[in-house]
């Protein structure tokens, strides 16, 4: 059995999502931690745990960041964990990986799908072994109890239902 956890300092769990239904506005989460278990050398059998803390919750803007933080959106007083667990990992070639799981946010739980691009596996300067990963996937906010939405004057809605998620992420050998 090899152990890995996500090197926080060279990963990025990140999300955009619909404004006025003309551009997307981009935020990450700047803490979190992940394990990895597995017994294989490429991961097509492993078992993947990941949290981020809801307060972490940044995107460049302070009125907005403090608004997702509240009972609106995140409610990170009361649920200040959003969390991962893998229930399989689907290879499907040397590089490309479906990773199903169940996603918690808000004390919501549902299952969700991530499209994984394994990068390689490599030794950095200080003799560590590296595993590098991109995951992106999909989400309806609405599901995770994430309703608040507004209209504008033309009757359209402030924010979208869908929210896309890209993460880039290295692993370190633990």
């Amino acid at each position: 059995m090899t152990n890995w956890k996500i090197d926080e300092s060279h990963s990025e769990i990140g999300f955009k999502v619909k404004h006025l239904m003309i551009t997307n506005v981009s935020g990450f989460f700047t803490r979190f931690t992940g394990s990895i278990q597995t017994n294989s050398d490429d991961f097509h059998d492993a078992t993947i745990t990941f949290e981020a803390a809801a307060d972490s919750i940044d995107t460049q803007n302070k009125q907005r960041d403090e608004h997702l933080r509240n009972g609106d959106f995140f409610d990170a007083i009361n649920h200040p964990k959003i969390s991962f667990v893998s229930r399989k990992v689907k290879k499907i070639d040397d590089e490309q990986y479906k990773l199903l799981g169940d996603l918690t946010i808000k004390g919501e739980t549902h299952p969700i799908e991530l499209e994984v691009t394994h990068a390689g596996v490599t030794i950095d300067p200080y003799g560590q072994s590296k595993a590098g990963f991109a995951l992106k996937g999909r989400l309806h906010r609405a599901d995770y109890g994430l309703r608040w939405n507004a209209t504008t004057e033309a009757g359209g809605i402030v924010l979208s239902d869908e929210v896309k998620l890209n993460m880039e992420i290295q692993l370190v050998k633990s």
